[in-house]
């Protein structure tokens, strides 16, 4: 079993949080989540701080605008631009400034190339997903902007381990040619795995971090994440239909950042006092380990335990508990 970037028993959250003080929940993540801490993510902070657009502020020589509600690449970077990048400076702020003594595996997150390539239009419209060359200046473009991203974070941090999480929500749908068309009564092309693995390998190769593939759509394409060399995967574990594609995955090495506390609350977790009960979250970890066979001591090494997908849309309150939960089952599967 191959050494993996983060310490037994660790737990970490996906990305985004509500609420838009990223002083604070950037000290919820630190307080919440000690062995393996995120940059926080605020969507609600509006345009600029949504999934697509931020992560479209990575994109090198690739300026985009929101366009009637969408985002579209712009002739020159403008009032968006500045917006989103102001953001992200005061995130990597609130990160340098409260992450200062820490040291260990730090996570930051971006979309990937494909849910980019499905959410971003063309200036002549379309999605960049229509154009096969669009998709490939698209990919270069996130490379060295991520690789930047990285080195960024590593001289703020210094003695953090930074690993950068892949954000593929798009990416069943790309496969499997469900991107409605701008018109909706098309979708566009089928993108045959190979070619979807080859297109995040070059992102992998480049950024010079391990790296997280993140989907917590149905259909989570394990085949594709797997070619594409990344070191773990991120899934919602509740839509799991079929073990045996992620049984391969983890005997082949990946890593698995099992999304378990749902994002909202639900009653069989939880704990007696209103909480998300910790101690049932790790048994339900360890009841989907024992069904795939692996020996017990792997499980604290290669699963970190995370929240099903971004917690966005939770209460303060219940965000906190659920980040709780997922420390408390992470340090129980450890002493085991």
């Amino acid at each position: 079993m191959p050494d993996f970037p983060w310490a037994a028993g660790s737990a970490t959250g996906i990305g985004s949080l509500p609420g838009t003080d990223i002083a604070e929940a950037q000290r919820v993540v630190f307080g919440e989540l000690p062995d393996l801490p995120h940059l926080a993510e605020l969507p609600a902070r509006g345009p600029g701080a949504d999934i697509i657009g931020r992560s479209a502020g990575f994109l090198v020589d690739l300026p985009v605008q929101l366009y009637a509600g969408r985002w579209q690449v712009a002739p020159r970077p403008g009032q968006d631009a500045r917006r989103t990048a102001d953001l992200l400076e005061r995130d990597l702020d609130q990160l340098t400034e409260q992450g200062d003594a820490y040291s260990g595996p730090l996570k930051i997150q971006s979309a990937g190339p494909w849910t980019l390539a499905a959410s971003i239009d063309r200036p002549i419209g379309g999605r960049l997903l229509r154009d096969a060359g669009a998709v490939r200046d698209l990919t270069a473009s996130l490379a060295e902007g991520l690789r930047r991203h990285v080195d960024d974070v590593r001289k703020r941090l210094p003695r953090a381990e930074v690993l950068l999480q892949l954000d593929e929500p798009s990416l069943p749908a790309v496969l499997a040619g469900r991107v409605p068309t701008e018109s909706g009564l098309g979708s566009y092309r089928v993108v045959p795995g190979p070619d979807a693995a080859s297109v995040l390998r070059e992102v992998v190769e480049a950024v010079g971090a391990p790296v997280i593939a993140h989907c917590c759509a149905a259909g989570v394409p394990l085949p594709v994440f797997r070619d594409a060399r990344a070191a773990a995967v991120a899934l919602d574990l509740s839509l799991l239909k079929d073990l045996d594609p992620l049984g391969e995955a983890l005997e082949a090495g990946l890593g698995l950042f099992a999304g378990v506390v749902p994002t909202a609350p639900s009653a069989a977790l939880t704990s007696p006092s209103g909480g998300v009960d910790g101690k049932k979250v790790a048994e339900r970890v360890s009841t989907l380990w024992k069904r795939l066979g692996f020996a017990p001591s792997r499980l604290p090494q290669q699963v970190v335990i995370t929240p099903a997908c971004g917690l966005a849309g939770a209460s303060p309150a219940y965000a906190r508990a659920a980040l709780t939960a997922c420390r408390e089952a992470g340090r129980r599967l450890a002493e085991v």
